[in-house]
């Protein structure tokens, strides 16, 4: 990208149609020498009288060894023509005594997760009520596998473009479009009563190891709704296995916004939350289900049971959540980045969380992360906002930069006008105000700690205007004569 981003990849699901919506219209068990049994089924892919998307007829026969489904049911139909992962190509087959014109598909067979026992059934997915999909309604699209993900490579002082938040800023920036912060589209809800302590009286190297936690409450979820597959789709393009749909919508909103969430379950809490150092001795079994030694320079997220989180980087596996949670507690938190990064490596515990802590996380976008989530469990998991939580804010003191313009060209060598560097500035969201003539007071945003100093802005500049502006000039070579008299040698005339 223009900005500065260098593309690696392009990812997409690795698929073809036709793939299409079908409706199930006769079922009829056949049991096989094998002591298996198929169904024969009749299925609708197209509207009553109309060509599939295959070309074929309307209703075709199809068998299938999945029994979670029944006449009425809307399923995901691969036509003759598809191509499946792993250049599996659909054709029509005999099988079991039937020519089988199509497949009735899976989760796994799309890649939309590890279930392989039944097939997807529409209805189980969200598509009910008047939002349910027509006959013959292309799937891919339907389900979110037509899309592609560019995948960048991101500096590490640039963290907060580990966001569709930050990317799609810098894609303003390179475009021109206009730039719409999803993190103003939500309007967060004070919550308070849950007790929440940061202790961190002997900060590590004078640095405070937290400095905000955001808490909010969800009652009465359903944990076993699955994951919306739009959601599920975008996950995986991101490289993010879909787990359950808390755990999904908390990585969803991650990647939406930038702020790493963890949700716990309520019941399993006792007490409180603590935010502190760990004790000698302590140890705390992750989520990947490894004990681990703890330091003392380790932040840890712990209740009256002891420790319950490497804050920052791993939940403990005393208070994950479960298909049985029905009341979930989110944390945003806002935590010192080379406290994180020594944890991750420490224990060689690398994390989509610990990735973006230990880079500068946006202290101000926790609030609207953690409400975003909220209302994400609400709509999709059922559940009821509750007004329990805690609001501690991390505090931002943004420090101002004075800016002389004249030192903008002066060291990139380059002729942006005054108005185009001011310009540039207010783009990647600073504030700026005239502090005398030729010079700008310049506020950084909450999520560019990267920028200090008054270089760092200059740089900034070059980035967003172009760096083509700045002129390719080869040094002129001194003059021979010049280069020995600087160096002390004399000339001395031929006689």
């Amino acid at each position: 990208m223009r900005v500065g981003f260098e593309e690696e990849s392009i990812r997409r699901f690795d698929l073809t149609g036709p793939v299409v919506v079908g409706e199930v219209l006769t079922q009829e068990p056949e049991p096989q020498s094998n002591g298996k049994t198929i169904n024969w089924c009749t299925v609708r892919v197209a509207p009553a009288g109309s060509q599939a998307a295959d070309g074929g007829e309307d209703v075709r026969g199809i068998v299938c060894g999945a029994h979670n489904f029944g006449p009425g049911d809307k399923v995901v139909v691969t036509l003759p023509g598809a191509v499946l992962p792993g250049d599996f190509r659909i054709a029509a087959r005999k099988t079991y005594g039937h020519v089988s014109d199509g497949m009735i598909a899976s989760a796994r067979e799309l890649t939309l997760g590890d279930d392989h026992d039944g097939i997807i059934v529409l209805s189980r997915l969200g598509f009910v009520g008047d939002s349910e999909p027509e006959v013959g309604t292309d799937a891919l699209a339907l389900l979110g596998l037509d899309q592609t993900a560019v995948e960048i490579n991101v500096t590490p002082d640039r963290g907060y473009a580990f966001s569709i938040r930050g990317v799609a800023r810098e894609y303003a920036h390179s475009t021109g479009s206009d730039f719409r912060d999803p993190a103003l589209a939500v309007t967060p809800v004070s919550a308070i009563g849950f007790p929440v302590t940061i202790n961190d009286e002997a900060p590590i190297r004078g640095r405070v190891g937290a400095s905000g936690f955001i808490a909010r409450v969800v009652r009465g979820i359903d944990a076993t709704r699955p994951t919306p597959a739009w959601m599920v789709a975008r996950l995986q393009l991101a490289g993010i296995r879909a787990l359950s749909l808390p755990v999904d919508i908390s990585n969803y909103v991650m990647l939406e916004l930038g702020s790493p969430l963890h949700a716990y379950d309520l019941a399993k809490l006792s007490g409180g939350i603590t935010v502190r150092r760990a004790l000698p001795g302590e140890t705390l079994v992750t989520l990947d289900e490894q004990e681990r030694k703890l330091d003392p320079e380790d932040l840890l997220i712990t209740d009256e049971s002891g420790v319950i989180g490497l804050a920052g980087v791993m939940g403990g596996q005393s208070t994950k959540t479960s298909d049985a949670t029905t009341d979930i507690l989110i944390e945003a938190a806002t935590f010192d980045p080379v406290s994180i990064a020594r944890t991750s490596r420490r224990h060689k515990l690398p994390s989509e969380a610990s990735k973006r802590f230990e880079r500068g996380v946006d202290p101000l976008v926790a609030r609207a992360a953690a409400q975003r989530m909220v209302d994400l469990l609400v709509s999709l998991a059922g559940g009821t906002a509750d007004s329990l939580g805690t609001e501690i804010v991390a505090p931002w003191e943004p420090t101002e930069i004075r800016l002389s313009l004249a030192r903008v060209n002066g060291i990139m060598g380059a002729d942006y006008t005054d108005a185009e560097s001011r310009a540039a500035i207010e783009m990647i969201g600073c504030t700026v105000a005239e502090s005398a003539a030729g010079e700008l007071l310049v506020t950084p945003p909450s999520w560019r700690s990267d920028l200090v100093r008054d270089v760092d802005l200059i740089e900034e500049v070059a980035r967003i205007v172009g760096y083509d502006r700045i002129p390719s000039l080869l040094p002129v070579a001194p003059l021979a004569a010049a280069c020995r008299a600087r160096s002390g040698f004399a000339v001395v005339p031929q006689t």
